[in-house]
């Protein structure tokens, strides 16, 4: 490994994924990023870092951009991409609509892409890491609020370990990692930690991560989180 890693981020116009290429950048990780829509390059482009476009709940965009990727390696795939669902949170009031939307978005299109996006990671000591929330520990997260999101993150972490355990690749690691509780859009102006922070705290965990094997759940400072 040299000190010239590479990264590719899903969904980094703004909040944690915005700051994750802004902190990648600075230590010196070579960056790719994708936005929805053209109109937010902008800030990614000033920090220097390659944009590309996806819509991940869109099949034929996720195929497109991985037709302009064909040949690329990177050595961390980091799907950040998600939503907080229905400002209502309730479960009786949720729609088919909006529960469709929380869990594709949360759920399964982030396996998607995982999944087509594979053969873009490093063979040999590639990093797959998803934004799941402690919200998703059927033994921490019930009870702590948002209930129809921790379910969508719950579901996300299901989903990853059968991922997981259907590679024949002993050397492929995998984190869901907890960003905490950080004032975004999502987290609200009363969360305690910023984003600086936070991110910080990620790229620290993903440095360390790569090369290593196996699937993690982990928060932002390394510790580990019941499933």
């Amino acid at each position: 490994m040299t000190a010239s890693r590479s990264i590719l981020i899903i969904g980094a116009s703004r909040g944690l994924g915005l700051g994750l290429a802004s902190e990648f950048t600075a230590q010196g990780w070579a960056v790719t990023a994708t936005v929805r829509r053209a109109a937010q390059q902008a800030p990614l482009q000033e920090l220097g870092v390659r944009v590309e476009e996806l819509e991940m709940t869109a099949p034929a965009s996720l195929e497109q951009l991985s037709n302009r990727l064909d040949g690329q390696r990177f050595d961390v795939i980091f799907v950040n991409a998600g939503v907080a669902g229905p400002d209502h949170h309730s479960n009786a009031q949720a729609t088919a609509e909006e529960m469709g939307h929380l869990f594709l978005t949360n759920a399964v299109a982030p396996l998607r892409v995982a999944e087509r996006l594979l053969p873009n990671l490093a063979a040999e000591h590639g990093l797959i890491v998803f934004m799941s929330s402690i919200l998703g520990s059927i033994e921490t997260g019930a009870g702590m609020g948002m209930p129809l999101y921790g379910a969508s993150k719950a579901a996300l972490n299901h989903l990853v370990q059968s991922f997981v355990r259907g590679q024949d690749n002993p050397k492929l690691g995998v984190l869901l990692m907890h960003p905490g509780w950080v004032r975004t859009d999502m987290g609200g102006a009363n969360a305690p930690l910023d984003i600086d922070s936070s991110c910080k705290g990620m790229v620290e965990q993903v440095s360390a991560a790569v090369g290593q094997t196996g699937l993690r759940y982990l928060d932002y400072q390394g510790n580990p989180l019941p499933w």
